[in-house]
């Protein structure tokens, strides 16, 4: 566990925290300072009686959603995640899994221990599924990087691709500007931006191919030949 925390000024200058009693703030700033590397205190009562914290400021503090509690009596800072980024070469995974998967994480990286608690919440994703997303780009972390293109920046390619398409198409702009309003517009999801613009352009040059040929057979005069 780091030695070091940090609290975000965002969560503790709201009228909502500053109106909570001082003791209850300090309970909070004291559990902040004592939780693992995922922001769980598997000792929250030991601390409230080091610092002569009452049953009430807990109370405040899982009533206000400032932490979540489990069953086994493990707490968890509800914005730890905001509070704190910790290095991947000093982070160590909780050793409370059974209460870390019982968590979604939502996209202001807030944890919340209900999925259905509102359409006012953003999407909520399950945090083992976003550890093993995180491990997948770990992984990935040498392949070559990908740059942004397009008006909306939807376009993913890498260097070698972007002049691989580049010396292939004379539209290659048009073509990665297809994709990227495409991606805009309609949602598309592709795994291979550079795959997909040679698809695309495969599709393309065959529809051509096919007009042309209905359009010749279509128009082709017919000549005819008087004795």
């Amino acid at each position: 566990m780091a030695s070091k925390r940090m609290i975000a000024i965002a969560i503790i200058d709201s009228d909502v925290f500053l109106e909570m009693p001082a003791s209850t703030q300090n309970l909070y700033f004291h559990l902040n300072m004592r939780a693992d590397d995922d922001g769980f205190v598997h000792n929250p009562k030991k601390i409230m009686r080091m610092i002569g914290a009452a049953e009430d400021d807990m109370k405040v503090l899982l009533t206000k959603r400032y932490l979540l509690m489990f069953d086994s009596g493990v707490i968890v800072i509800k914005h730890w995640r905001l509070h704190n980024t910790i290095q991947k070469d000093r982070y160590k995974p909780t050793l409370y899994q059974d209460e870390y998967k019982q968590l979604f994480h939502k996209e202001n990286k807030a944890y919340t221990d209900n999925v259905n608690n509102g359409s006012n919440l953003d999407p909520q994703v399950r945090l083992d599924q976003i550890r093993s997303d995180k491990v997948s780009k770990e992984e990935a972390s040498d392949k070559p990087g990908k740059h942004k293109y397009g008006e909306y920046k939807n376009v993913l390619l890498t260097d070698e691709e972007y002049a691989k398409l580049k010396k292939q198409f004379t539209d290659y702009e048009y073509k990665i500007k297809k994709l990227d309003e495409g991606i805009e517009m309609k949602g598309y999801k592709y795994k291979n931006h550079y795959l997909t613009v040679l698809k695309w352009a495969e599709r393309d040059g065959k529809e051509k191919q096919k007009s042309t040929a209905d359009y010749v057979n279509v128009a082709k005069p017919v000549c005819r030949f008087e004795e």
